[in-house]
């Protein structure tokens, strides 16, 4: 197996995309894979290294990649070195991120026997599942689309009316990371770019406008993002494929760091399931 790590993809807004490739090098044109993290994640979290390794097994080139303001960098591309890029994130920077991604896959020479470019799957977990479904609408070379856990809605995730002003009168909010303990920025751009872009950013319209093949994978349990967001995404688009996880959380029983030489079981099932639905 050939893997890429860490290779600093230049982006539209002055810091890298570090990227990561995981396929078998055998010169037969292969389905690519494009994972996107969600809020507070990173290409390296739990077990998407042990996934990367099972699509490219399986003769699917598996690229993910930081989203360049996720926090990270590249000498430390794992958790939140980097807060004052965290706290300067918002939606159209990662959705100029992807398309970056997209556009150097279609550009990168060193790929040319080893992929096949009329079957690209976007996979968003969390708040990259929203991303993917945006992306998706708007960029035709995208032929297939799966969400894990996705986010259906940005707008109903932002604070309210008071809390609102509270951050728009501060300039920030913090939030706590469970893990790292970390008081993470938020700045009050991110809702200001979200107004703004209000219209593109609405994931039910684009997720009408989808005419590629969806799989939309969700856990009953989830408590991050509720199962009716993958209710959502099914009803909105009635030819998408679901399915419910039973009992699983928004990580489908992984959690960082992992340790494990194999994937927890409900997460090799959705990976054995997003497999097959790429190499419909």
């Amino acid at each position: 197996m050939k893997i890429i790590k860490n290779f600093l993809l230049k982006g539209k807004h002055h810091k890298p995309i570090v990227t990561d490739v995981f396929y078998n090098k055998n010169g037969i044109q292969k389905p690519i894979v494009i994972f996107a993290h969600g809020y507070k994640g990173y290409k390296d979290w739990g077990c998407w290294n042990l996934i990367a390794e099972t699509f490219a097994n399986q003769d699917i080139v598996f690229v993910k990649f930081n989203f360049s303001h996720n926090g990270g960098t590249p000498e430390q591309p794992i958790d939140f070195p980097d807060l004052e890029a965290f706290g300067n994130n918002n939606y159209l920077k990662e959705l100029d991120d992807l398309k970056s991604v997209i556009d150097w896959i279609h550009s990168e020479t060193v790929f040319t026997d080893e992929i096949d470019l009329s079957q690209i799957t976007l996979i968003g977990h969390s708040r990259g599942g929203g991303i993917v479904i945006l992306k998706s609408s708007e960029d035709k070379r995208v032929s297939k689309v799966i969400t894990w856990a996705g986010v259906a809605d940005f707008e109903s995730r932002f604070p309210k009316r008071d809390d609102l002003l509270k951050w728009k009168k501060e300039g920030v909010i913090f939030i706590e990371n469970s893990r790292t303990k970390q008081q993470m920025p938020l700045y009050y751009q991110f809702y200001e770019n979200f107004i703004h872009n209000k219209v593109r950013l609405h994931i039910k319209t684009a997720t009408k406008k989808i005419k590629i093949p969806h799989l939309i994978i969700h856990g009953t349990e989830d408590q991050a993002v509720s199962l009716e967001d993958a209710k959502k995404f099914n009803k909105w688009n009635p030819h998408s494929e679901f399915i419910p996880v039973i009992n699983g959380n928004h990580t489908f029983g992984s959690k960082h760091p992992w340790k494990e030489k194999i994937l927890p079981l409900q997460l090799q099932g959705i990976v054995d399931n997003s497999i097959v639905f790429v190499n419909k």
